[in-house]
């Protein structure tokens, strides 16, 4: 098995102290908020912008990046994900603008605007959960 990770985002994504959580389909069924792959000859910021656009639509109002990174392996191995064996990852607070949300249908089948509480109780992985409640507590 490969050891190579993929480079990724993790986008805290908040509206009126309200958070996104979008409901996964692809690989695994649960609950995340947005985060993607960092494509070739992209930086970081790049990332965030392209991802949030493909997974909500929504108009960024600001961008925090926050200094945590991490990584996990992949359950099982993917056929869209040859020879990765998981991703790693940093964290970013995506403020945005109230607007509709269109969700990459095959990727997702839903979403929810959350307090912080039902967001941290609705996410499925506890490294989601800990980027939530470190954004969360950095409130301007």
């Amino acid at each position: 098995m490969s050891s190579k990770f993929r480079r990724s985002v993790f986008l805290v994504v908040r509206n009126n102290n309200k958070y996104l959580l979008l409901k996964r389909k692809l690989h695994w069924k649960g609950w995340e908020f947005p985060k993607g792959g960092v494509e070739k000859g992209e930086n970081l910021i790049q990332a965030v912008r392209r991802e949030l656009k493909e997974e909500t639509g929504l108009k960024i109002k600001k961008i925090v990046k926050f200094n945590l990174s991490g990584k996990y392996k992949y359950n099982k191995k993917y056929e869209d994900r040859q020879g990765l064996s998981g991703q790693t990852w940093r964290l970013f607070l995506v403020e945005v603008y109230p607007g509709k949300i269109k969700i990459d249908k095959r990727e997702h089948s839903g979403f929810k605007w959350l307090d912080f509480k039902q967001a941290e109780k609705k996410l499925s992985w506890d490294n989601q959960k800990r980027c939530l409640r470190i954004v969360n507590s950095k409130k301007e």
